[in-house]
C-alpha cells in the first residue's frame, strides 16, 4: 500500500561534530521549518506533571529540566524545493549525542528503555557532546563549536519550530542551551515568543484538533499520513500530496549516515488481534508479554477498514431513515483519548493520562517508544527486559527520526490543508502546545501581564548583537 522509505539520519557526536557543523548551521539556514525531538535522562514525579493546575504543572517540569539532562537531540531540516509542481522538501536529519558536563540525575527505567532499544551509553560518555546547563558561562554561546552556540544559530535562523506533544521539550532545551527556565509559565511563554518569532507548532495538537485522527501517537500519526500521503498519490485524480527528497551522501560522509527504514504495510495480515490498549494510545500495561498485536500497521489498517464500514451503516441508515446520521469517524472500540507519557521519560515526547480516568495506573505509567513511534509504556519490568521479544525492535529508538517523523507529520498537514499558496503552515495551530489531559492548548503569547526575563532580554541581544 506504501512503499519502504529509507531515510538517512547523520549520527553527530563528539568526535565529528566540527567536521559537520558547516553543513549543519546551512541546513538549518536553508530550511523552510526545523523538527526537533529529545531523549531525556528521566523527568521524575509523573503525578506532578499531570496537575491540574498548569503553573503547578510547568513547576515540576522546571524542576525536571533542572535536574535531568538531555541525551540526544533530533533535529530534522526541511526545506521546500520552490521548482517541484508538488509540494516536495528537502529533508536532511540529524542525531546528536550529549553529554551533559554537569551532575544530574538519569532513572533505572530510562537506562533499561534506552539500551533495549539500542542506545549505547558507553558512546555518549565517551563520544557525547559536552555542554553545560542553565546561563550561559563566559558569553561564549555565540562563538565556537559546541552545542549551545548551535541552538543560538537555530534560533538566529528564524524558522518555524515544530515538536510533538512539545512542552516538555521546550522546557528542557531552554534550560539545557539557553537559560535558567523562569519561575512563572507566563514569563516562559512569553520568552518563547522572543526566540522564535516564525512560531511554534504542536504536531500532537495538529493531529488531535486538525487531522482528527483515531490515534495520536508519533508512530501512529506518521504511518497514516504516510498512507494518506501515498494514496493521494496514486489515485487516479491526484490529490494533495508531499514528496520528499534526500542528499546522498558519499565519501567520509557516508560514514555518519544511519538509514532508517519504514517498511511497507501489508494489507493481508489486518485480520490480526491488536491490542485495544496500544492501539488508542501507544501503550500496553503488559508491555512485551501481550499476546496481542502492537503493530501500528496493522491498527492502521484495521481503523481504516472499521470507518469504511461504519461509513457503509451510515448511508445505509440514512437512505432507509431518509435523513441524516451523525457522524462517527474514531472507531468505537477505540479507548478514550488519554495518553499517557506523564513522562517523556525516555525520548522527548509526553503523552499523559488524563487525570480523572481511574482505569488506568498513573503510576505505573512510563514514556517509552518503538520503532518509528512515540509511545508510553509501563515501567521497566520483567516483561522490558525481554530483548528478543518482537515487540520491541533493538536499536529503533532515534531522537533523530522522531524528529523526522515530527516535520513529515507537520508537512503533510501544511499541504492537506493549505488554502492557498502563500498560505504554507498552519494558521489554526500556531503557538498552541498540547496540553495532556486538557480539552485547550497552552497558547505561546507575550501577555500584557508578564514581562520577558531578564535571562531572555540579555541572550536575545546577545544572539542578535545589540538591543531589540
Amino acid at each position: 500500500m506504501t512503499s519502504s522509505l529509507v531515510v538517512p539520519v547523520i549520527d553527530v557526536h563528539n568526535d565529528n561534530f566540527g567536521e559537520l557543523w558547516p553543513a549543519m548551521v546551512v541546513a538549518i539556514k536553508m530550511s523552510s521549518f526545523l523538527a526537533l525531538d529529545t531523549e531525556l535522562s528521566g523527568l521524575g514525579n509523573r503525578t506532578s506533571l499531570l496537575a491540574a493546575c498548569i503553573e503547578d504543572r510547568y513547576k515540576a517540569i522546571c524542576h525536571a529540566a533542572r535536574s535531568r539532562s538531555i541525551l540526544s537531540l533530533g533535529i530534522a531540516c526541511y526545506k521546500k524545493l520552490s521548482d517541484k509542481p508538488t509540494d516536495a522538501y528537502l529533508a536532511q536529519v540529524y542525531n546528536i549525542t550529549l553529554l551533559c558536563s554537569e551532575e544530574y540525575i538519569i532513572e533505572p527505567q530510562s537506562v533499561q528503555f534506552l539500551v533495549q532499544h539500542g542506545f549505547d551509553f558507553n558512546k555518549q560518555y565517551a563520544q557525547g557532546i559536552p555542554y553545560h546547563k542553565g546561563n550561559n558561562k563566559g558569553g561564549s554561546d555565540n562563538q565556537g563549536v559546541h552545542i549551545r552556540a548551535l541552538f543560538t544559530e537555530l534560533l538566529r535562523a528564524r524558522k518555524p519550530l515544530v515538536l510533538h506533544n512539545g512542552l516538555i521539550d521546550l522546557a528542557f532545551l531552554y534550560q539545557n542551551f539557553y537559560a535558567h527556565l523562569p519561575d512563572r509559565l507566563a514569563t516562559f511563554t512569553a520568552d518563547l515568543t522572543g526566540m522564535f518569532p516564525a512560531g511554534i507548532y504542536d504536531t500532537k495538537y495538529v493531529t488531535e484538533f486538525e487531522l482528527r485522527l483515531s490515534a495520536s501517537y508519533l508512530e501512529y500519526a506518521y504511518k497514516k499520513c504516510k498512507l494518506d500521503n501515498s494514496r493521494s498519490e496514486s489515485s487516479a485524480v491526484s490529490g494533495r500530496h508531499i514528496q520528499l527528497e534526500f542528499c546522498q551522501y558519499t565519501g567520509a560522509m557516508s560514514r555518519y549516515v544511519d538509514h532508517r527504514t519504514c517498511p511497507t504495510l501489508d494489507p493481508h495480515q489486518a485480520q490480526a488481534d491488536v491490542c485495544i490498549s496500544f492501539s488508542a494510545f501507544g501503550w500496553c500495561p503488559k508491555g512485551t508479554k501481550c499476546p496481542l498485536s502492537h503493530d501500528t500497521d496493522l491498527i492502521i489498517l484495521q481503523d481504516d477498514q472499521s470507518k469504511q464500514d461504519k461509513r457503509k451503516k451510515r448511508k445505509r441508515k440514512k437512505k432507509k431513515e431518509g435523513g441524516d446520521s451523525v457522524s462517527e469517524d474514531v472507531p468505537q472500540d477505540k479507548l478514550p483519548r488519554m495518553e499517557l507519557d506523564p513522562g517523556k521519560v525516555l525520548d522527548g515526547h509526553e503523552e499523559c493520562v488524563d487525570s480523572n480516568t481511574p482505569s488506568l495506573d498513573e503510576e505505573n505509567m512510563t514514556r517509552s517508544e518503538t520503532a518509528c513511534e512515540d509511545n508510553a509504556q509501563a515501567p521497566a519490568s520483567e516483561e522490558m527486559k525481554t530483548s528478543e521479544d518482537k515487540k520491541v525492535e533493538s536499536g529503533s529508538h532515534r531522537a533523530g527520526f522522531d524528529a523526522f517523523m515530527t516535520g513529515y507529520i507537520f508537512a503533510y498537514a501544511c499541504t492537506l490543508f493549505k488554502q492557498a499558496e502563500e498560505a504554507t503552515w498552519l494558521p489554526d495551530s500556531l503557538n498552541k502546545i498540547y496540553l495532556s489531559g486538557k480539552a485547550t492548548p497552552l497558547n505561546i503569547v507575550n501577555s500584557t501581564f508578564s514581562k520577558s526575563s531578564k535571562a531572555h532580554v540579555q541572550k536575545m541581544e546577545m544572539v542578535w548583537g545589540g538591543k531589540q
